[in-house]
This record gives structure tokens, C-alpha cells and sequence, in this order.
């Protein structure tokens, strides 16, 4: 997981600096074409056939996917990077939204059943995840990247959906490189249909020479992260995953000189403290649901 962090947080500097001559369907589309190459020739390797009995769920996986990786591609061009990482790690606040929001729906006060447990410490630490969201944004309000901020929260939300599928695939057994693989026939799809209503940029050698690791780095890094939620303590890996957002801090700060405010530096650890607890208290109620990646 702490190597799949790393790999997603060094995609995301390729994808900044090539979002400079590439819009976010190309980049989406050549992320998905480069990454079927890739992987092909991994499972051919590997000599994992890439035939499935479970091509509804891939299908599922992967529409969430393809739109979580879009309006994450689209936030990355338009926001601080670190901004960007810290909002779609907002996957394990929205889980916990969803159960107390379901809790409430199907509490009935009236025939004496009580409030199951815990749900108001998950309340408490959505709360707080959606606090450090507004912390986070405060500074994109002021510089008129609201709609860019709203579609980062957004990729949060999918890959919540997302990353939930990618658990229910590793425990049928599907092999992670069979799963990547089709994520990223997904991402060619719906990049490629996408392409057709924004638009093509013109091609430059020396721009598209980006789109090789961002590819690369990309299914490095869903590979690990499948590797790591099919075979892992599910707990230990959704609370490691959260060293994607210092590692792109650190390099929105090196590389990009972006100044992160100190309301911006809080909101970043209020999501990390919100998701790593409602991750935990999930686990405690539930010990064998599953958890979900970034």
C-alpha cells in the first residue's frame, strides 16, 4: 500500500505537468491504452489469462472508476496538487456518510429499537472529515477554483464505489493483474468516447513522451493496491493509504511551489484523522466488511 501511495502521487506530477498540452479525456484515455499494454504483456508473462467469468462486476469497477479517474484528472490540472491527492482521499468519510445516513433511514424510534452502535462517533468523524473539506477549499474559493474543488470531492466519492468493487473482486479471486487490466480497458473506453465531445490536442512528441509514466506509474500502482486489499489485514492497508496525501504535499511543495495555507495544512490532517477512524470504527462493527482504497 505505502509503495501503490507512492506510485499514485508520482502519476499525478505526470499528469499535472502533461495537463499543460493534454485535456483530462486524452489523458484518461491514453492512461487506459498504455495500461492495457502494460498489463497484457504482464499477465502474458505471468501466463494469467486475462478470460473472466465475472465480466458484470469488471464492468461496475470499472464505469466508477473511469469517472472517479476523470474528475480526479481534472482536479489535479486545476487545483494544488496536494489539494487535489487530500479530496479524493475523501473514499473511507463518504463509506461512513453512507452507513449513518442508511442507520437513520432504517431507525425506527417509534417500536423501541435503538440507534445501532457507534453511529455517533461515525457521525463525528464525517463531521469532521466535511470541516476539513471546507478548511481545504477556503483557498480555492479565493482563487475562483470552486468548481475544480467540487469536482475533486466528487472523485473522492466514486472511488469510494470503486475501491469497495476492487475488495469484492480479490475475494472471488480474481487475479489483480486480470483486475487492472480491465480497469484500464475501461479507462480507454470511456477516455476515447469522451475525446470525441472534448476534443483532441494537438500531438508534440516531446509533451506525449509524459504520458509513458503516468501510464506506467498508474498501473504499478493499482496493481500494489489491489495486491495489497486482496491479501492484507483490510484495516492496516485503508489506514496506510493515507501516506498518498503527504506524499503529494511534499511534492506540490518541492516541485510545484504551491503554498499551502495553515487552514489548508489542518484540513489535511482532519481528513486523514476522519477517514483513518471511520475506517477503525467500521472495522469494529463490521469486522468483515470490507474497507475501501483511494
Amino acid at each position: 500500500m505505502l509503495a501503490a501511495s507512492l506510485f499514485f502521487a508520482t502519476m499525478a506530477v505526470c499528469i499535472k505537468i502533461a495537463s499543460a498540452w493534454f485535456n483530462a479525456a486524452e489523458l484518461v484515455f491514453w492512461r487506459g491504452l498504455i495500461g492495457m499494454a502494460i498489463m497484457g504483456l504482464w499477465a502474458r508473462s505471468q501466463r494469467v489469462s486475462l478470460a473472466t467469468h465475472y465480466p458484470g462486476m469488471h464492468a461496475w469497477r470499472s464505469l466508477v472508476g473511469v469517472l472517479s479517474l476523470a474528475a480526479w484528472f481534472y482536479a489535479i490540472a486545476g487545483l494544488p496538487l496536494a489539494t487535489a491527492m487530500t479530496l479524493n482521499y475523501m473514499s473511507s468519510v463518504w463509506i461512513a456518510a453512507f452507513l449513518v445516513g442508511g442507520a437513520l433511514v432504517a431507525w425506527n424510534p417509534r417500536a423501541g429499537v435503538p440507534l445501532p452502535g457507534r453511529q455517533g462517533a461515525l457521525a463525528l468523524t464525517v463531521l469532521s472529515g466535511f470541516c476539513g473539506v471546507i478548511l481545504m477549499l477556503r483557498p480555492t474559493m479565493e482563487q475562483h477554483q470552486v468548481f475544480a474543488g467540487l469536482i475533486g470531492l466528487l472523485s473522492g466519492l466514486l472511488s469510494a464505489f470503486a475501491y469497495l468493487q476492487v475488495m469484492a473482486l480479490g475475494k472471488i479471486g480474481e487475479p489483480e493483474t486480470r483486475t487492472v487490466f480491465y480497469f484500464a480497458a475501461g479507462s480507454a473506453v470511456g477516455g476515447g468516447a469522451w475525446m470525441l465531445v472534448a476534443g483532441v490536442s494537438p500531438w508534440d512528441w516531446q509533451h506525449a513522451l509524459w504520458l509513458l509514466p503516468m501510464a506506467l506509474l498508474a498501473s504499478l500502482g493499482q496493481w500494489c493496491m489491489t495486491r495489497a486489499y486482496s491479501q492484507g489485514a483490510t484495516l492496516v492497508v485503508a489506514n496506510l493509504q493515507y501516506s498518498g496525501i503527504v506524499f503529494g504535499a511534499l511534492y506540490s511543495l518541492l516541485l510545484f511551489g504551491d503554498r499551502i495555507p495553515l487552514a489548508g495544512w489542518l484540513g489535511m490532517a482532519l481528513i486523514c484523522a476522519s477517514g483513518i477512524a471511520a475506517t477503525w470504527l467500521r472495522a469494529r462493527t463490521a469486522p468483515d466488511a470490507p474497507a475501501e482504497e483511494h
